[in-house]
């Protein structure tokens, strides 16, 4: 099982969308911009580190090249079972989820960008990492530092973030090195996330967040707060907005995802640490960052296995993802119809659709298909299954506007094939 996860806020570089403007996915990063009526090329291309540290340019331009990435994994055929998303990840990952639409999500990272920014004006304050230290001692460094601090993040064994104001961070981090707490490392960052002195921001965006609508997630999505699954699409607005005030519960959230049977989990956007923690808290399970484009050609390769499918072949118009799972791709640009015969049959493949081991993943089952069939049409040109297997789902839907290569069926082999 493939799970997805997103950075928060702190993983932002200067230039860290340089080496996507050039791919297809860029126009994720357009259309971002005239959402948010913000010029955001100029943020993920050439704004220095102090101008991406303000929270504000920050948590969007975090928040949309996880989204331009996540477009170009998608192009891939590759699908999560499960996603989690860090602080602000957790937007990127319910958008991946389907739980709220990209132009919600861009609505909600600038509105809590621009009042975790006026909170942290109106409270000053900083963030610092704590190395080699339990939980339990980190929270009672901050209880004994008698001052504004507070665990703020549990990502790992052994790893705590601590929050507050500069002179309680110092505080505590005194108090942490005295039971035990081996490196201290601060955080760039222009305040103090998910203390108490986040409560404007989280009256604030408490509002907006009723203004928007909140769908089932397609896959389940972990939340902060408790490193639970949240299926009721009502639940999400209060555990958006408790987030800013409570501890990210980042290592029981990959323990979760561990124990949800998760193979492979992937970190999508700037930075690489989510990866880190992925190998400090469950290292049996391969972690994958997708940065810049050259990562995905390492996904692809981590996913597939040995039996990867070959690009330069000429006579397969498909990509393998897994030795039993392939994804069908449009040999053209145009509009997608998909195959009415095809469609009309899906009903009738129960049997066949069910007898393939692990088909259950939440889409209605699909027809047997053969190697040469048609799945559909872009414009006028046909579009054949070069494998034979079960119909797992559409990745793309009728009338939807497809570039040559994105993939349009999703396959898994039938049994013994």
């Amino acid at each position: 099982m493939l799970a997805f996860t997103f950075p928060g806020q702190g993983s932002q570089r200067s230039g860290m969308g340089r080496a996507w403007v050039d791919h297809p996915s860029w126009e994720v990063a357009v259309e971002a911009s005239e959402l948010a009526g913000r010029d955001l090329a100029h943020l993920l291309l050439d704004a220095p580190m102090e101008e991406l540290t303000l929270t504000a340019n920050a948590q969007l331009t975090t928040f949309v090249l996880s989204m331009v990435v996540l477009d170009a994994v998608e192009r891939l055929g590759l699908f999560p079972g499960a996603c989690a998303g860090h602080s602000l990840g957790e937007y990127s990952a319910l958008v991946a989820a389907g739980a709220m639409s990209f132009a919600d999500g861009i609505r909600l990272v600038t509105e809590r960008g621009d009042a975790m920014q006026a909170a942290a004006d109106e409270h000053p304050g900083t963030m610092a990492a704590l190395l080699g230290i339990n939980d339990g001692d980190a929270e009672a460094a901050c209880q004994r530092a008698e001052d504004e601090v507070w665990v703020a993040n549990f990502n790992a064994p052994g790893q705590v973030v601590i929050a507050g104001t500069v002179q309680g961070v110092a505080a505590g981090t005194e108090r942490a090195r005295e039971l035990g707490a081996r490196k201290v490392l601060p955080i760039p960052v222009s305040g103090a996330f998910h203390p108490p002195l986040m409560l404007p921001a989280r009256s604030r965006l408490r509002q907006t967040l009723t203004e928007v609508r909140f769908l089932a997630p397609e896959v389940p999505v972990l939340a902060n707060v408790d490193a639970r699954v949240h299926t009721d699409p009502g639940e999400w607005p209060g555990l958006l907005s408790a987030q800013l005030c409570s501890p990210v519960r980042w290592r029981q959230i990959l323990e979760s995802l561990g124990g949800r049977g998760a193979t492979t989990v992937v970190e999508l956007g700037p930075g690489g640490v989510l990866t880190g923690l992925v190998r400090r808290t469950i290292p049996d399970v391969r972690a994958v960052a997708v940065a810049v484009p050259a990562d995905l050609d390492t996904l692809m390769d981590a996913v597939a296995g040995p039996d990867v499918w070959n690009a330069s072949s000429p006579t397969h118009q498909g990509e393998h993802l897994y030795t039993s799972e392939r994804v069908v791709v449009s040999p053209s640009a145009g509009v997608f119809e998909p195959d009415v015969e095809l469609a009309a049959l899906e009903s009738t493949a129960l049997a066949v659709a069910t007898a393939v081991p692990g088909s259950g993943d939440g889409q209605a089952p699909g027809s047997l298909l053969q190697v040469g069939d048609r799945v559909g049409l872009v414009g006028t040109t046909e579009v054949r299954t070069p494998f034979e297997g079960v119909l797992v789902r559409w990745l793309a839907v009728r009338g939807e506007r497809v570039v040559e290569g994105q993939p349009v069926v999703w396959i898994r082999s039938a049994p013994g094939r």
